[in-house]
């Protein structure tokens, strides 16, 4: 992989996570203290950036093809979550991710809790509200990084996109003070399932020593192979949510 197809594999992946991670931190600002969520939100990111600067350097040492094997075993699986979950959305089986209605939700829950002090925190529910909400969505970031990086023996760059990413969702949306309702989400999540998918079937295999035709070349056959393949479960899904509609329509 080059330079440049690392830094926006990562970049993409990571900016979804952001997204989300972002509509928890303005809710804990917006419906209940902005100073007090920013210190749990840089909290997370300071916890992230210690595990990312653990495990990325440890993964670096472990052999090559035993990394290939884990960390393609890793994206496959992590892949497949993503690519299962915009191919159940996009064929009407699952609800489409909503950031406003989440963001809506998310002020009125906070807006019902009680005040409480602690140390240097004046509102410990929005303090803890953003830092679980920045952590939780934030281990994904630094999975990706590490999995992605350390595959690649670049840690550092895919660190770089992954900061770049947290940093445009971040700037784009304290600025506007609302939700990033926007994004296209349940695209991105395709395009870097398929993308997550890919490279861990490619670097998995390498990993039990398969040869694949044209070595890297070959990704330019698997990463479209798997991106349709996708897209026929989609349509045939979509069918099938049709058909039930069309039955319980009958039945009433």
């Amino acid at each position: 992989m080059s330079p440049l197809a690392l830094f926006l594999a990562v970049f993409l992946a990571c900016a979804v996570e952001a997204v989300e991670a972002l509509t928890v931190v303005l809710a804990a600002g917006t419906g209940r203290h902005w100073p007090s969520a920013l210190q749990g939100a840089g909290a997370a990111l300071a916890a992230l950036a210690a595990v990312v600067g653990a495990l990325g350097p440890a993964v670096a040492q472990i052999p090559l093809s035993g990394l290939r094997i884990v960390v393609g075993t890793l994206l496959l699986l992590f892949g497949l979550q993503w690519l299962r979950k915009a191919v159940l959305r996009a064929s009407g089986w699952k609800e489409q991710r909503d950031e406003a209605a989440a963001f809506a939700k998310g002020v009125a829950a906070a807006g019902q809790a009680p005040a409480e002090h602690r140390g240097k925190v004046a509102d410990w529910y929005a303090f803890t509200l953003a830092f679980k909400g920045v952590a939780l969505e934030g281990l994904e970031v630094a999975f990706i990084v590490v999995t992605f990086g350390g595959g690649q023996h670049d840690v550092p760059l895919a660190a770089l996109a992954a900061a770049a990413a947290v940093v445009v969702v971040a700037g784009a949306g304290l600025a506007v003070r609302a939700p990033l309702a926007r994004v296209p989400e349940n695209a991105v999540k395709f395009v870097v399932g398929t993308l997550l998918t890919s490279f861990g079937l490619f670097w998995s295999a390498e990993g039990v020593q398969v040869d694949w035709p044209g070595s890297d070349a070959a990704l330019l056959v698997l990463v479209p192979a798997v991106a349709l393949l996708a897209l026929g479960y989609v349509r045939v899904l979509r069918g099938a949510a049709l058909r039930a509609g069309e039955v319980q329509e009958a039945s009433r």
